[in-house]
């Protein structure tokens, strides 16, 4: 998490990037922090399947939530 968290900053601070470029790249590392979290800190690949599948539908639902907010504010 220290690693992404650091690649994630200083992507941030460096210029070489375009706009969209940096968001989808951000997004991206925010993604895989987010797994790494909750499958391991979380515990969650040792749940049950029925509390996975749960806590699934709504990490999806708050994806899709997320596009359609950006979509809406012309953001993508």
């Amino acid at each position: 998490l220290a690693v992404l968290t650091a690649a994630e900053v200083s992507i941030a601070y460096v210029d070489i990037l375009s706009g969209n470029v940096l968001v989808w790249l951000l997004i991206a590392l925010g993604a895989a922090k987010f797994v790494i979290v909750a499958g391991f800190f979380m515990h969650l690949k040792f749940d049950k399947p029925l509390y996975r599948s749960l806590f699934m539908v709504g990490a999806i639902g708050v994806v899709l939530l997320f596009g359609v907010v950006l979509l809406t504010f012309n953001a993508l």
